[in-house]
């Protein structure tokens, strides 16, 4: 008799990157301003994704539709349900809100799981994990994972907090460090309040913490998620240092940069000063689900196209991220700069990010 006569094929549906109504089932406070929020399906569903990856909340607020992305801050070794973790911010309009009225029973419209910042795509023996504030979501979701499947592999995780009632997943990490020889946990607080007692590292990671923390962190893959600030001077130090930065890793989701901003307003200056575009040169996208088409100058998208039209195609973050905007090519080819927010396989079937795709001749999209 083989061995696999022992083993019963599991029936339970897996989910694949795309739309899927989720139940928040449990709130957890983690700090004063931190909640982890907790989903399942009504029906059991194995949530594989690789640790690091994203979802996008299709969230309706004041009557107006919003697509949010949030980092997957659970471990896959926990299959049927997960878990987000969203810090309140001031003025932070989606947060706050999901904070006052996301509650156990809710339903909630999620994409995904999408992205290219993940422990799997990277394999290593020895990783180093930086984080700052809520930025520590997507590394704590590849050390539980590491820890649950009790992988050989090396970790070193360094968060920086700003006060230690601000450490986020605090007794958890205490926890993993305690009980294996293979997980270091080193936690940096930029100041502490009157009463609260702190005995480790005070202010910025620096270069002489680091190499207390991490002697060998030349040797070692690295994870990076943070606030913009934070990232950028991560980078400085590791460059400086001569580290090797095809082996660093950082989250890439969250507001537009202003550079990309600064641009977009530029390239709108240019194009409101450009010549007309002649009739042979332009595009033809056609939407075949409601019978309109348009023709385009080249260098437009299909999501701007679609506006034009006055198509309304979901859209979060405008740089082929989070995969909202995902429909279905029928003919012709496009030119799609993604940033993960779509799988090969989807590519393969004839999918494209709309935000980011730009026709190279005349196109037809099913929407």
């Amino acid at each position: 008799m083989t061995a696999n006569a022992f083993l019963n094929p599991v029936t339970t549906q897996t989910w694949t990157n795309g739309r899927h109504v989720v139940r928040c089932v449990k709130v957890i406070q983690e700090t004063w301003d931190v909640r982890t929020f907790c989903f399942m399906a009504d029906q059991p569903v194995l949530f594989f994704f690789k640790p690091g990856q994203f979802v996008t909340l299709e969230l309706e607020i004041e009557g107006q539709p919003i697509m949010r992305s949030y980092t997957i801050s659970s471990s896959p070794s926990v299959p049927y349900s997960f878990s987000i973790t969203i810090k309140r911010v001031p003025g932070g309009r989606v947060s706050n809100w999901l904070h006052d009225n996301l509650k156990e029973g809710d339903e909630v419209p999620v994409h995904g799981p999408v992205g290219l910042f993940n422990a799997i795509d990277f394999p290593a023996d020895k990783v180093l994990f930086l984080s700052g504030g809520v930025g520590i979501t997507p590394v704590m979701s590849m050390a539980r994972w590491f820890y649950d499947t009790n992988a050989n592999v090396d970790m070193v995780f360094v968060h920086s907090a700003r006060s230690p009632k601000d450490i986020i997943y605090q007794r958890e990490l205490e926890h993993m460090a305690a009980r294996i020889n293979n997980f270091s946990l080193h936690v940096i607080c930029e100041k502490h309040g009157l009463g609260e007692s702190w005995a480790g590292y005070r202010g910025y990671l620096n270069k002489a913490m680091l190499e207390l923390m991490a002697p060998d962190y030349l040797e070692r893959e690295i994870f990076c998620c943070g606030p913009t600030p934070y990232m950028g001077a991560v980078k400085r130090l590791l460059e400086a240092a001569g580290y090797d930065m095809s082996r660093y890793h950082e989250e890439a989701f969250g507001p537009t940069p202003p550079e990309i901003r600064a641009e977009v307003k530029e390239l709108a200056a240019e194009a409101a000063d450009a010549p007309e575009v002649p009739v042979g040169e332009l595009n033809q996208v056609e939407f075949s689900s409601t019978g309109k088409s348009i023709r385009v100058a080249p260098g437009e998208t299909v999501h701007a196209a679609a506006a034009k039209l006055g198509l309304h195609i979901p859209k979060a973050c405008g740089m082929g991220i989070c995969g909202t905007c995902k429909v279905m090519k029928t003919s012709g080819e496009v030119e799609m700069e993604h940033n993960g927010g779509i799988t090969d396989e989807d590519v393969a079937e004839g999918y494209i990010l709309s935000c980011c795709s730009v026709p190279k001749g005349d196109v037809a999209i099913d929407y």
